[in-house]
């Protein structure tokens, strides 16, 4: 959810490079056999190791379906596919809300339930079949818990001059995560004028925008910076390789801290040239072994009620989550109001 303008060709053992063509993805017979997902970041190991590439592995295993892979943030990649609308080119889109509805909203979905999606909560899938969540999630901040002896609780932590150009968050409106910032914001300080009130003083120690989330993990383990916003999968992953990042939820003043749901959600694209393809990957993933993998391999929650994890990730996260107040956006208000939102967080911060 959450990288600049870039396109990976990641090889996933045995996931070879991506080639698409100009009609489409289908010229070429080989190509019947193989399935292109546009996907938000996070979920993919930063040493092959990450949840997409156990699925992916395991899907083209059992298939023989190869899985052609482009990563980049959740607005970025829901405007790539409205840019090849007329020349489709993904088979599966993956993103966070509210660019999921976004897309849906673009005509870029098309109806399909997979497998095992009447196990997802009602509130994490469309009613209409246009997507459904593979992997829950909640969003939250890290900070390097080596360099703060005294880690910050508050939002108001964050404007205090030690922070001085040691804070960052990824930009709203381009990742997923870097939209929940404000978000959380709106919520947590009672409205769009109050939260753009503080994240305007907060300016003065934020470091600038970044278009992706992703990379902002290792720039607090390394001590670059101490405070950054991400989310609760992607960190908790990173942390195995991080050991510096401590996942943390911003209160107001001496409320309580609090997160929302920030799910990956999946969706058949429209006139995808490998649909039933993108059919089967989807019913993969949302298989009752992918979803157990989604916390033991992934970091992340399970999408289906009926899928009780119990492993070791699955108890500290669950323990991660304990005294954090959820609440739920009101995701039409943000899909119908999202530019307003982005272009009153623009001009309060000058970005």
């Amino acid at each position: 959810m959450r990288t600049s303008a870039r396109t990976l060709a990641l090889p996933l053992a045995g996931l070879t490079a991506l080639t698409l063509t100009a009609c489409g993805g289908s010229s070429a017979a080989s190509d019947a056999k193989s399935v292109t997902v546009y996907s938000a970041d996070g979920l993919k190991g930063e040493n092959g190791d990450g949840w997409y590439d156990k699925v992916f592995k395991d899907f083209e295993k059992q298939t023989g379906i190869e899985v052609k892979y482009v990563e980049g943030g959740s607005g970025e990649m829901v405007q790539r596919a409205a840019r090849e609308k007329s020349n489709t080119q993904a088979d599966v889109l993956v993103t966070l809300p509210p660019f999921i509805q976004q897309a849906d909203k673009k005509g870029l979905l098309t109806a399909y339930e997979p497998k095992g999606s009447d196990q997802v909560d009602g509130a994490d899938r469309a009613p209409d079949g246009k997507w459904t969540s593979v992997v829950n999630n909640y969003f939250g901040f890290i900070h390097n818990k080596k360099e703060l002896k005294t880690p910050p609780r508050t939002w108001e932590d964050l404007l205090d001059p030690s922070y001085k150009e040691k804070v960052q968050y990824s930009t709203p409106g381009v990742a997923g995560d870097g939209t929940a910032v404000l978000i959380k914001a709106m919520h947590d300080f009672g409205g769009q004028e109050p939260a753009m009130a503080y994240l305007k003083k907060l300016q003065t120690n934020n470091v600038g925008p970044s278009a992706s989330t992703g990379k902002l993990a290792p720039k607090v383990d390394k001590g670059e910076l101490l405070v950054a916003n991400g989310d609760v999968q992607m960190n908790f992953a990173q942390s195995k390789d991080m050991p510096n990042l401590s996942i943390w939820f911003p209160a107001k003043g001496d409320g309580k801290p609090t997160s929302f749901a920030l799910p990956y959600a999946a969706g058949l694209v429209a006139k995808a040239p490998h649909g039933e393809n993108g059919k089967k990957l989807l019913d993969f993933m949302l298989s009752e072994q992918a979803q157990r993998d989604v916390s033991a391999v992934g970091g992340g929650f399970a999408a289906r009620k009926d899928v009780k994890a119990t492993d070791a990730n699955a108890v500290e996260l669950a323990g991660l989550m304990e005294g954090v107040e959820i609440f739920e956006p009101d995701w039409a208000d943000i899909g119908a109001n999202l530019d307003t939102y982005i272009d009153a967080w623009k001009s309060a911060t000058g970005s």
